[in-house]
């Protein structure tokens, strides 16, 4: 299987407050900017430290504009052309449907029942007119699946939750509350998975 390193979105002011993005089109703040570059840093020294030749590797991002951003200030890092990159709807986040733009005391305020169900089984159950974490993962094992080159791809913590199960590197339970860093690389290779902050 191909090496690939794994990048989450910068901050936006909705993960500053605590809201749930899920599709919605939510663009990176200053800080996730600085996120997105230093993520670009730790994975051009990566790129040195293993010999690797960042223009031979493929390079993917889910296509909302916090990642396609991010990825474009990881290759600026790379000395690489800002939109030489795929987009792949299947690394989109996971959707919240009526829960979007709200925070976890909100969304249980609205629906204490699903809100209940979910929080009892995060991998199977969907927010109302959302996704749940099954049907997410089937979506990131498609791609993941696909792979023929050593890649790059930049999306969403929903999207790593379900890549982490996909790749065998966790089971579900561990995956639906594992914390996603931003400004950090992930990197899966032989069957594990390492983060470099």
């Amino acid at each position: 299987m191909p090496v690939f390193y794994y990048i989450r979105h910068g901050e936006t002011d909705w993960n500053a407050a605590g809201r749930f993005q899920g599709n919605q089109d939510i663009h990176l703040n200053a800080r996730g900017r600085g996120q997105a570059s230093a993520a670009g840093a730790i994975l051009r020294d990566l790129m040195v430290r293993d010999r690797h030749i960042p223009a031979h590797f493929s390079y993917v991002s889910s296509p909302l504009t916090r990642a396609r951003v991010t990825m474009d200030l990881v290759r600026t890092q790379l000395d690489l052309p800002t939109r030489g990159y795929q987009l792949d709807d299947r690394l989109r986040e996971i959707a919240y449907g009526e829960w979007e733009g709200l925070t976890l005391p909100q969304m249980k305020a609205r629906d204490p029942v699903r809100f209940n169900e979910r929080d009892t089984d995060k991998w199977g159950v969907a927010p109302p007119a959302g996704e749940s974490y099954a049907q997410l993962a089937a979506r990131v094992s498609d791609w993941h699946r696909g792979l023929e080159s050593d890649t790059v791809a930049v999306a969403h913590g929903g999207t790593m939750r379900a890549l982490m199960v996909v790749t065998g590197v966790m089971d579900w339970l561990q995956a639906a509350d594992t914390p996603v860093a931003q400004g950090v690389v992930y990197a899966f290779a032989d069957g594990k998975m390492t983060k470099y902050a």
